[in-house]
């Protein structure tokens, strides 16, 4: 048994895997934890591999030769890493740097409170700016806050699905939250197992979202511990590809909605994005937006797929 397995998926963000690494070894390392990291390519073109083999030859790795998507390689990297019995998985992405303390800080507090299955960390962007990394479960008004210009004071507020700032200072207690932005999540490996982890047909965005509903239907907690800090760059991958990921990010979205709300209710959603599209569709004169837009407006159209 080991205390955490370490799951990294990737996907061409090279020199970030590589300062990632590092600062996840140095963290296990000195805090007497007992560990194994696991990196899931998914097919990158950047050294990657080569990376992972001249500098990490202690890091196992799994190599995808397709994209299967962030959940189902995060699935691969549990199933590869149940072998070695951890209490605990621990999904990073690559893009982060781990602060002193952060791993060993999550595993404390799931030491400390069984009833809890998730834990996340208190997130900040690469240049110390505050991150929002634990978030209340989207509904009607969270679309509205996407699909409308709104007043600036309502985006960071419950109305758009947000903790207040001051409960992430370092100095406050972890509190309990609907689910944790997926770039950092410790799982406890009892609710890996008996939740069947990520749903693999959620290609990317939303899946921790999905998992979490599932979780805490299944009766856990899940807390955001403030004490824990991880910097996180946010959205290197999907960058790259920036039509594609909108069109990824609402289609998840649709299927993140008819698959947890009512048919009612699925149906105002749909009604709202198909006329919150169409708008932005109008006022774009960018071909690629425009085209991505018309087919958000398919995909939901046609209830997700």
């Amino acid at each position: 048994m080991i205390d955490v397995a370490v799951i990294i998926v990737s996907w061409n963000v090279r020199d970030y895997l590589a300062n990632c690494l590092r600062s996840v070894c140095a963290e296990l390392h000195g805090r007497n934890l007992t560990g194994q990291i696991w990196v899931v390519d998914n097919n990158s073109t950047d050294g990657s591999a080569e990376l992972l083999s001249d500098l990490f030859p202690h890091v196992k790795v799994i190599r995808n030769t397709h994209n299967p998507g962030f959940g189902a390689a995060n699935n691969q990297g549990i199933v590869a890493a149940a072998v070695d019995d951890p209490r605990y998985y621990f999904l990073l992405n690559p893009d982060t740097l781990v602060r002193p303390s952060a791993i060993a800080t999550l595993v404390s507090h799931l030491d400390a409170n069984p009833k809890v299955g998730v834990a996340g960390a208190r997130l900040l962007y690469g240049d110390g700016r505050f991150q929002h990394s634990a978030f209340a479960f989207p509904g009607i008004r969270q679309l509205l806050f996407e699909l409308l210009p709104m007043p600036d004071r309502l985006y960071e507020t419950r109305l758009n699905g947000r903790y207040p700032r001051r409960y992430f200072e370092p100095d406050v207690t972890p509190f309990s939250v609907d689910h944790p932005l997926g770039a950092t999540m410790m799982i406890r490996a009892e609710v890996a197992d008996t939740t069947g982890g990520f749903d693999e047909s959620f290609h990317m965005y939303c899946e921790e979202i999905d998992w979490s509903w599932r979780i805490r239907q299944a009766g856990w907690e899940i807390h955001a511990v403030p004490q824990a800090e991880i910097i996180h760059y946010g959205g290197e991958s999907t960058s790259q590809i920036q039509a594609l990921s909108l069109v990824n990010l609402w289609r998840s979205r649709a299927q993140l909605y008819h698959k947890h709300y009512s048919p009612w209710k699925a149906d105002m959603a749909t009604r709202l994005v198909r006329w919150g599209m169409a708008r932005k569709a109008a006022e774009t004169h960018d071909p690629e937006l425009k085209n991505a837009y018309h087919e958000i407006i398919r995909i939901w159209s046609n209830g997700s797929q």
